[in-house]
């Protein structure tokens, strides 16, 4: 694997806003918009980035070729069942020990067109994935709003599920119980032991992750537990439809719309980071959320849930579309 020294950098800016991506892991190692007059680090991330090498908590990462949690690292697959990297006691996680989020990737600036182009080949049999899978990942900058497009060929029927794993704090630093949530999702899948969903697909009605109404987060974990859940997203929701709108006490918002399945809201009740984060933010427990659009979790071994399975002539795309912008308080 390359060394440190080979990780590489390009900064997007667009008036006040601006943008940093690294080759190493397709990472969105920063993202800077205005609020009151100063520059708010609405994303948190290591100054230096080198540091990303001893991250193990996905900071900012495109993470895969599975995203999330696979029991037993186990994929079945036309009759033959692969064993997937076990990198989560005896599950497989954001693609292994070694997935996208801890690869490099080859870097095409396009500064005056404020876009940057990703691109990793990952091969037959890595982390036990069967087929090759080229990857590319276009993010653009435009005005006060980011974009990811994620598009994935393969040269034989395999899963693919990316998730872009940015943790936001739109007051820049700090814990995040305070920010507001409003999701559209109606639904959830509950898990077991492991993390593991238990393979149903339950109403969000009477539960602490029901955010239809809009809530702040400790309103919703009034003990402060933590979440790290996979919410389900209506079927037949409108395009122009918000998947999820933030808003912090500083008037910063949020907006994310997604054309996935599901979305894995996680609170960063685990996240450990070392020193070195940008201006006053701290990498530590509750300073930071998740909000990962993706197929669902396990979906390999859940017959049930919406496939993950791409072939060669049907190949992957996502595309998630974040805005911040400031809004009256």
């Amino acid at each position: 694997m390359a060394s440190a020294q080979d990780i590489k950098e390009c900064r997007i800016e667009d008036g006040d806003v601006a943008l940093s991506i690294l080759n190493y892991g397709a990472i969105t190692r920063g993202w800077w918009v205005p609020c009151d007059g100063q520059s708010v680090p609405v994303v948190l991330g290591y100054e230096d980035p080198t540091l990303y090498r001893q991250d193990r908590s996905y900071l900012g990462a495109i993470v895969g070729r599975i995203a999330n949690r696979t029991a037993g690292g186990r994929l079945p697959l036309g009759g033959d069942v692969f064993q997937l990297s076990q990198n989560e006691g005896l599950n497989h996680l954001h693609g292994g020990f070694n997935g996208l989020s801890n690869r490099f990737w080859v870097l095409e600036p396009d500064t005056a067109g404020r876009r940057v182009r990703l691109t990793y080949r990952s091969a037959d049999g890595e982390e036990g994935y069967p087929g090759t899978a080229d990857i590319e990942v276009t993010v653009s900058l435009d005005g006060t709003q980011v974009a990811y497009d994620m598009r994935a060929t393969v040269d034989r029927p395999t899963p693919i599920n990316l998730a872009q794993h940015n943790y936001y704090n739109l007051m820049g630093q700090g814990v995040i119980w305070q920010h507001h949530l409003q999701c559209v999702a109606d639904r959830l899948t509950p898990v077991g032991e492991g993390g593991i969903p238990t393979g149903v697909v339950e109403p969000v009605d009477g539960t602490r992750f029901d955010y239809r109404k809009g809530s702040t987060f400790t309103q919703n974990d009034e003990v402060l537990q933590g979440t790290d859940v996979n919410l389900v997203l209506p079927d037949n929701r409108e395009p122009a439809q918000p998947t999820a709108l933030v808003t912090a006490p500083n008037g910063l918002q949020l907006c994310m719309w997604s054309d996935q399945p599901g979305l894995q809201l996680y609170t960063a009740s685990a996240l450990n980071g070392t020193g070195g984060a940008h201006d006053a933010q701290t990498i530590a427990p509750f300073h930071g959320f998740c909000l990962e659009p993706q197929g669902f979790p396990n979906a390999v071994n859940e017959p049930g849930f919406p496939s993950i399975l791409v072939t060669p002539e049907v190949p992957y795309r996502q595309r998630l579309t974040v805005e911040i912008t400031e809004v009256a308080p």
